[in-house]
């Protein structure tokens, strides 16, 4: 992993950022992992108040800071909007950290660092695989607008998320979704003429252009991985679940059709396209496949799913679309206790107050 050089972090942007210890938490439980470390529901301990603990993984770090991080917190500090994560601050340990096997991520000197989020209780990825999940157009529609919404803000910000996918939404127990994990997210220039990685986005949610090589791109990428969202939805599970990259480029084009420079102008100048480009006569079958979807959903989606990105519709447009016009519209947030079938969906809030009815009985 790069290491940023020491001019890049601008320390002076946040002079009390760090100034905490991670002692001020109360590490409840672990609630997920990643390549980026551990990530834990807490408690922080003068207030009370329950937040996310990411633990910044630092074992490959032989000096200087992951340039991956400081980049996540210096995009997360500019960003805020109700639909984007909240980074409250980032705190640190003072010495190295130990479990039963020893000091923890190879760690032997350092103390550990972590970043401080705003709570959330479920990702939708957690809550459609709930057996007999499935929400209603009203919930769907609800979702959607929050996610394009959150994403028109990143991106009138000149900001990429890069990693569009459901446990990368996170939903709290009034419904509503912020945008989350900005571990490969970037700022962009409006120009796209910076050359950029094609090695982002999860793979099921990876759009044609960056499976072809191209390294030119903009915030069509992630309305691509929203489409992939969108059908997911309404289908009830991915649509492009392919095992590597060329069968993921043939299950789009056997969906969307095969690229060409008529429907994609400038395509057969892409890096990989001449061999990647489908060996059999193909044609889109989007509405085909889909056609029992609603008629104003199938629009949205085609739009979204659209292979060339520069006819790809934009989060700001899909907002306008006759799809969150036309009843049932999408429901309130603050609706969603009284909606079934997840009206009742208590369990985080349960295991909180367990916790800290546990913690106030030990003490």
């Amino acid at each position: 992993m790069a290491i940023a050089a020491p001019e890049q972090l601008n320390i002076s942007e946040v002079p009390t950022w760090g100034s905490r210890g991670v002692d001020c938490f109360e590490k409840l439980e672990q609630i997920g992992e990643g390549t980026y470390g551990q990530v834990y529901m807490a408690r922080e301990i003068k207030t009370g108040e329950i937040v996310a603990l990411k633990k910044i993984r630092m074992d490959n770090e032989r000096e200087g800071f992951p340039i991956t991080a400081i980049r996540e917190i210096k995009i997360l500090k500019k960003l805020h909007h109700e639909n984007v994560i909240k980074l409250k601050e980032i705190v640190t340990s003072p010495g190295p950290e130990k479990d039963e096997q020893g000091p923890l991520d190879g760690n032997k000197y350092r103390g550990g660092i972590y970043m401080v989020f705003e709570y959330m209780d479920h990702d939708l990825t957690g809550l459609a695989d709930r057996p007999g999940m499935r929400f209603s157009v009203a919930q769907i529609k609800c979702y959607m607008r929050q996610l394009l919404t959150g994403l028109h803000y990143c991106h009138v910000n000149q900001v990429l998320h890069r990693d569009i996918k459901g446990s990368n939404l996170l939903i709290d127990n009034e419904g509503n979704l912020k945008l989350a994990d900005f571990g490969l997210a970037r700022s962009f220039s409006s120009d796209h003429n910076a050359n950029l990685t094609n090695r982002v986005i999860t793979l099921w949610y990876r759009p044609p252009e960056l499976l072809l090589g191209t390294t030119k791109y903009g915030p069509a990428v992630d309305m691509w991985s929203v489409g992939c969202i969108f059908a997911e939805l309404l289908h009830g599970k991915p649509i492009f679940p392919g095992k590597d990259e060329p069968e993921q480029l043939n299950k789009i084009f056997e969906l969307c059709g095969p690229p060409n420079e008529d429907i994609w102008p400038g395509v057969s100048k892409i890096p990989w396209y001449n061999n990647l480009k489908p060996s059999k006569p193909m044609k889109r079958r989007l509405r085909e496949v889909y056609r029992h979807f609603d008629r104003h959903a199938l629009d949205l989606l085609d739009k979204m799913l659209t292979l060339d990105p520069s006819q790809r519709i934009s989060a700001k447009d899909a907002l306008d679309a006759e799809y969150f016009w036309t009843d049932p519209l999408p429901c309130d947030p603050k609706r969603f206790k009284s909606l079934n079938p997840f009206c009742v969906i208590l369990y985080s809030k349960a295991v909180i107050l367990f916790w800290v009815m546990k913690k106030s009985f030990l003490n």
